[in-house]
């Protein structure tokens, strides 16, 4: 991926998850406006991990023992 498809894809998902929590907030609804916000990190996150690939099974091993506890 280019460093040019890199800003498309980053501008895309911030215009899209925030318009989605704009309207969201606008209409009272804190429960999706919140959900939208943990999609749009699931989605970076995805997108980060594609860039680094070994950090992915640490991340993976790090969550499993927060959701055991």
């Amino acid at each position: 991926m280019t460093s040019q498809q890199l800003a498309d894809e980053l501008k895309r998902i911030a215009t899209t998850q925030v318009s989605d929590i704009t309207r969201a907030v606008k209409e009272g609804q804190k429960s999706i406006a919140l959900n939208e916000v943990r999609d749009m990190a699931r989605r970076l996150s995805l997108l980060a991990d594609a860039f680094d690939p070994a950090s992915v099974p640490e991340k993976a091993e790090s969550v499993d023992d927060a959701q055991a506890a």
